[in-house]
């Protein structure tokens, strides 16, 4: 299986880095995806989540306030100004990753559409997922 380095840095440090299937992108123009051999670009990222596809198919989400991703064929590095990973061992920990995302992404957006729509992909994919 062919897989892409994605790596997420903050002002705070790295909070990811691995490889994945793939990862989609809450970029400036619209939501895009990235796979193995993409072409290479520079994008800026606008306030959203970061859906990453893992190589054993489950996802991971990051909300994101802002920042940019440079792309090329076998790598993903995205610098964002901040940034808050929806983990955790069980059911608090993961509620206070969500409730910290949700402010992060509240703080930024100045659109109520965005908002619930960061918001709806943080619970479809957290729904999908079993603790």
């Amino acid at each position: 299986m062919e897989t892409l380095r994605l790596e997420i840095v903050t002002p705070e440090g790295q909070i990811f880095a691995n490889n994945v299937k793939s990862v989609t992108l809450p970029g400036s123009e619209g939501e895009f995806g990235v796979l193995p051999h993409h072409a290479s670009l520079v994008s800026l990222l606008k306030t959203g989540v970061i859906d990453i596809e893992l190589t054993n198919g489950e996802h991971e989400i990051v909300a994101v306030d802002w920042g940019h991703a440079e792309i090329d064929e076998t790598k993903v590095t995205i610098l964002a100004d901040g940034a808050v990973a929806i983990v955790g061992e069980n059911e608090s920990e993961i509620a206070k990753s969500i409730e910290s995302a949700k402010k992060l992404i509240d703080s930024m957006s100045d659109s109520d559409v965005a908002i619930a729509m960061a918001e709806a992909k943080i619970d479809n994919i957290l729904k999908s997922k079993k603790y």
